[in-house]
């Protein structure tokens, strides 16, 4: 039956609006590559505020807060409740990468760049690199990273692909997480097969091709991890239709089918539960105080002075001398082995929970490991907004505003991506035919990984 027969639903005709005003939604992404240019360059070039500088009247301070205290954050927001409008309709590297493959090169994509490990690969460094030159805190490593993705962004662009975003099918460092998170969005761009197979007798006119600049098959597209809801697909062939539905369908009903693999699994345990939440932790944990004190005294005591001088260049590590803030090479190295080591451990441990998970439902499958793992992602989310938030309560902080509230509302946060972890476990384990009891004690496993994940949130927001 065609999807578009009978008068479409208010959620299609807006998506049908999107496609005959794509190029106004062009003209909305150019203003935000303008807006983008403008935070990442100018507070590079110009002085560090004083202590005096407040967020309404120093661009620098303005820009971090816009970039970290609200820009971040809420993007992650927009793929749980929208999908991927952000990459879509408003992303600069988005807008720029298509916009030089356009006029670029025009090359095949090589077999490098289709590489599924890319998603982790980029986000764990980017992550690792961003607290190495302290990306929160200074524009000039903001404009080093932000831009440098930018920069590789329109350099892929103008080599591969033709009017494409390879960058962003393939490299972009935040890439894999909003296809994660995206996975929970109650709208999506749905594909109705069987419309789209009549469509090649009824139509009875030869149909325009439509560019999907992120490379989706649109004839079997299932979900929303891939689609980046820019709109211009809706309506073809009578089979495309922006539509409502369950935040749990992708996840339940199409996760053990179609973007199941190990990468995202290692995206979701090592990542955005061990990398990402060690990055956070380092800042206020009193452990690695203590760590890097005995550290410093067995090195003095045997006369090895060298790592405590403050020679590496601010691209390596912060090395602020006027603001106080230098990082030794002592300092910038066990702040990566901190992250790095907390991101393995925490890792393996939510690995080797969601394997026993796993081998109570039945006989191992890669497949159903992968599958149960994606429960996870509502907490995953929810840690690094809150991490990410915690530089929005610091910049209010220090502008004398209250926040009473933010401890309250990440409790609340936390408690209902738990619950909401929970019930996609309790759905999956329904989806490979155990029975009650295979499926409680599967269940077993996931109520342990989601204690261990608020336990470390626990100890840096309430406890440290």
């Amino acid at each position: 039956m065609n999807t578009l027969s009978a008068r479409p639903s208010r959620l299609a005709r807006l998506g049908l609006w999107m496609q005959r005003n794509g190029a106004l939604i062009r003209g909305v992404q150019w203003v935000v590559v303008a807006v983008y240019a403008v935070l990442i360059l100018v507070p590079a070039f110009t002085p560090l505020p004083g202590e005096t500088a407040h967020i309404w009247s120093n661009l620098t301070l303005f820009a971090q807060f816009v970039f970290w205290g609200i820009w971040w954050p809420f993007v992650l927001v927009s793929m749980v409740l929208l999908g991927r409008v952000w990459c879509g309709v408003l992303c600069p590297e988005g807008a720029l990468s298509e916009w030089a493959s356009r006029h670029g090169r025009g090359r095949s994509i090589p077999h490098w760049i289709r590489w599924g490990g890319w998603p982790f690969v980029a986000f764990a460094g980017t992550t690792i690199y961003g607290q190495m030159v302290s990306v929160y805190q200074y524009p000039k490593a903001v404009l080093l990273v932000l831009g440098g993705s930018t920069v590789g962004a329109i350099v892929i662009g103008y080599l591969y692909g033709r009017d494409k975003r390879v960058w962003c099918k393939y490299l972009c460092p935040v890439n894999g997480v909003f296809a994660l998170l995206s996975r929970l969005a109650p709208f999506h761009f749905k594909v109705d097969e069987e419309a789209w197979r009549a469509s090649y007798k009824t139509n009875g006119h030869k149909t325009i091709p439509i560019n999907c600049a992120p490379l989706v098959p649109m004839r079997n597209m299932k979900g929303a991890a891939a689609c980046h809801a820019c709109g211009r697909c809706a309506g073809h062939r009578g089979a495309i239709a922006l539509t409502l539905r369950t935040p749990d369908e992708e996840i339940v009903k199409y996760g053990q089918s179609h973007n199941n693999s190990l990468w995202d699994s290692a995206l979701l345990l090592y990542g955005l539960l061990g990398i990402a939440i060690g990055a956070f932790h380092w800042t206020v944990n009193p452990w690695f105080v203590q760590i890097k004190q005995a550290i410093a005294t067995w090195l003095i005591d045997r006369n090895i002075m060298w790592p405590f001088d403050a020679t590496a260049p601010w691209w390596v590590f912060t090395n602020y001398p006027t603001q106080n803030d230098v990082f030794s090479w002592l300092d910038g190295s066990l702040v990566v082995s901190y992250i790095v080591a907390s991101g393995l451990l925490t890792g393996t441990l939510l690995a080797l929970l969601f394997a026993l998970a796993t081998r109570a439902l039945g006989p191992w499958r890669t497949v159903r490991f992968n599958h149960l793992v994606q429960a996870m992602i509502p907490i995953a989310g929810c840690g690094v907004f809150i991490g990410l938030s915690a530089t929005t309560v610091n910049l209010l902080r220090g502008e004398h505003l209250p926040v009473y509230w933010a401890n309250p509302v990440r409790a609340a946060l936390l408690t209902a991506t738990t619950l909401w972890s929970l019930w996609l476990g309790w759905r999956v384990t329904g989806q490979h035919g155990a029975s009650m009891v295979r499926r409680l004690a599967s269940m077993a496993g996931v109520i342990a990984a989601l204690a261990l994940v608020n336990g470390l949130w626990l100890l840096m927001f309430w406890i440290w």
